[in-house]
């Protein structure tokens, strides 16, 4: 008889905060309750995704939202779910998202929390099966309980997240998440209905063999970039790129690389949003022992301006990002 049929699932996501939870002396519960929600409504986007096909709910949605980007119906779909877990659960007193013009008013006033969302990264993609993901950020609001939260609320730096994380959608649904006491996964058994504890204390290798660029752009990218590309293939790296960020981040984070979104000639201010992207995933690599820079700045010191403000993106194993920095400083020097 196999030994391993006996044994127990594993510790459940909802087991593992109220563990954790002794960790914010500052907190009553609300932080706790706060990603409970998030699992809540992760759980129902993952039931959307995999009906996908049978419900006629791929393809474009037919607007585009606030970057000029078409919407895919599961983005509308996404975010139609997160900010009502969110709204429902009562911590959360303003939502940004990336589908959103303005923020998001809860109505939740005596809330203690600002939520920054990406409900559906990577989301046409999910027409060819291709994993996809969602990203969030965490902050405790800075201005006084009993009204609405202002744009000083959401417009803070990375350093002031309290909780970020992502979900992705794939062969299996993992929510990875972090409160600033190291990073954890969790893999969702949808016939139990809960997310078990998986991928516990994870940290990412110091290096890799992975680099994750969208090489369809070499010709738009700054010469620094160009010439760390080229390192790459010198080294025989593995160029692994899918155009989902989640999933190349979440394969990189495990199995050490780096992800590149840089600035182009075209995009000269970059492509990813900071406050929900860039900001949520760099606080994730941070605490796995990775980094995350623009190409010269850590990604989490940066002040935000604006709620749908673009960044250029080096996230991963910490030897390879300060390895592609070199290369855009010595591009620097020359000019």
């Amino acid at each position: 008889m196999n030994d391993k049929l006996g044994l127990p699932v594993g510790t459940t996501l909802d087991r593992f905060i109220m563990r954790k939870q002794e960790d914010f002396p500052f907190a009553t519960g609300e932080l706790s309750q706060l990603l409970r929600d998030i699992a809540l409504a992760a759980k129902i986007v993952n039931r959307e995704i995999n009906r996908a096909g049978l419900l006629d709910v791929t393809g474009a949605y037919g607007q585009q939202n606030v970057q000029g980007e078409d919407q895919q119906k599961l983005d509308v779909i996404a975010n139609i779910r997160f900010i009502r877990a969110l709204r429902n659960g009562g911590e959360v007193c303003t939502i940004i998202s990336e589908e959103e013009d303005d923020a998001i008013q809860t109505g939740n006033t005596r809330g203690k929390y600002i939520v920054a969302i990406d409900p559906l990264d990577g989301s046409s993609n999910i027409d060819v099966n291709v994993s996809i993901g969602t990203i969030f950020s965490i902050y405790r609001r800075t201005s006084e309980q009993g009204c609405d939260g202002t744009m000083a609320d959401c417009l803070q730096p990375g350093v002031n997240q309290v909780g970020a994380g992502y979900i992705i959608y794939g062969s299996s649904t993992m929510l990875v998440y972090t409160t600033g006491n190291g990073v954890n996964g969790f893999t969702y058994d949808p016939t139990l209905g809960e997310f078990f504890l998986s991928h516990p204390n994870i940290c990412t290798p110091k290096t890799g063999k992975i680099y994750s660029i969208n090489e369809g752009t070499y010709n738009f990218f700054p010469e620094g970039v160009k010439q760390y590309v080229q390192y790459c293939k010198d080294n025989e790296y593995s160029a692994r790129y899918i155009g989902s960020l989640v999933g190349d981040f979440h394969r990189n984070l495990l199995k050490g690389g780096i992800y590149i979104y840089p600035s182009t000639s075209k995009v000269p201010k970059g492509k990813l949003r900071l406050m929900y992207e860039c900001n949520a995933l760099a606080f994730i690599v941070e605490q796995a022992g990775g980094k995350a820079t623009n190409g010269s700045e850590r990604i989490m010191e940066l002040v935000p301006t604006e709620l749908h403000q673009r960044c250029p993106l080096f996230i991963g194993s910490p030897e390879m990002v300060d390895k592609a920095e070199e290369f855009l400083k010595a591009e620097v020097a020359v000019n």
